[in-house]
């Protein structure tokens, strides 16, 4: 996948929105707030809805450089035989989940990538439509839609986008995050149901991951969706949502609903990564409430070069 751009002089500073999993929650809004907040690159990591065109068409008009994965949500009807059974619509004369793929494709990085020369990185996506975990499942399904029949296929297709890319510095998305961010139920990827504990992230995209690295390229951030920060097993503790090893910061951003109405009226949610020169020197995640104004705002990693510069 590529994407013309005239020539640009190369900005050493990125400011990045991480839009976690929408599952319907998304409106006009969304894009003034994301202009507001002075964004430059928005990544949606995907579950945008049951197969939602109609939020999926929203999202694909908003007029700022985006990159976008789809989830599980997204082939809810089409992936399963037991979604296919459940499906309200007739998959005989309509095919939501390819009209979803049309109105994206512009802006789709699964199993693709965008070069941004403006920044000097390429946004790379991992398997599209995952549903996380470290058996290889809905096969009929990745082999006819991407002709992807294992794990190995599916690092080698990603592998694909890595080495053909413009740049050597590259953001990896995915829906769900990579296999070795640990195995507690809180953590980035942990599994927080029954039975509890286990790493239930994508053993391809940690191997594609990996297999980046060994090449040489530079990945300062990894982002994905998919484990919603509320846990499902207590509600004394949320998800670890950030991870930071190798000069890389793993982040999640799931925080699911990302739009929820407060005393004071509505507020939305956005994962904030600062990019300079190539480094991640923070992420924060943001909630804007009704007028714009930033209501509150955690800061989930700095580095040592942005904490010195915050004392001054």
């Amino acid at each position: 996948m590529r994407r013309e751009l005239q020539p640009k002089q190369e900005r050493s500073s990125c400011k990045i929105a991480v839009v976690g999993d929408v599952h319907d929650r998304w409106d006009e809004n969304d894009e003034i707030a994301l202009k507001h907040l002075g964004i430059d690159l928005v990544l949606l990591v995907g579950d945008f809805g049951n197969e939602a065109v109609s939020i999926v068409r929203a999202i694909a008009q908003v007029n700022l450089p985006k990159a976008v994965i789809f989830g599980n949500h997204d082939a809810w009807y089409s992936a399963t035989d037991w979604g296919r059974k459940k499906c309200p619509y007739d998959r005989q004369v309509e095919d939501r989940l390819q009209q979803q793929l049309d109105l994206m494709a512009a802006v789709d990085v699964g199993y693709g990538k965008l070069d941004f020369p403006e920044w000097g990185f390429t946004v790379v996506g991992a398997r599209p439509f995952s549903w996380g975990g470290s058996t290889w499942k809905n096969q009929e399904f990745y082999d006819s839609k991407f002709g992807v029949k294992s794990f190995e296929e599916s690092t080698d297709r990603i592998l694909e986008n890595v080495k053909s890319a413009a740049h050597n510095t590259i953001i990896f998305m995915g829906h769900c995050g990579p296999l070795g961010l640990g195995t507690a139920p809180d953590d980035p990827c942990g599994k927080d149901w029954q039975p509890i504990g286990g790493d239930h992230g994508d053993p391809d995209f940690a191997a594609a991951i990996a297999q980046t690295q060994a090449i040489g390229k530079t990945i300062p951030l990894v982002t994905f969706g998919h484990m919603h920060h509320a846990l499902r097993h207590t509600k004394k503790q949320i998800r670890k949502r950030l991870d930071q090893r190798d000069g890389t910061v793993y982040l999640n951003a799931a925080s699911v609903p990302r739009i929820v109405q407060t005393e004071a009226g509505w507020q939305r949610n956005f994962s904030v990564v600062t990019l300079e020169t190539g480094v991640v020197t923070a992420a924060e995640l943001v909630w804007i409430d009704q007028d714009w104004a930033i209501a509150s705002q955690e800061v989930l990693y700095q580095s040592s070069y942005q904490q010195e510069a915050s004392k001054h």
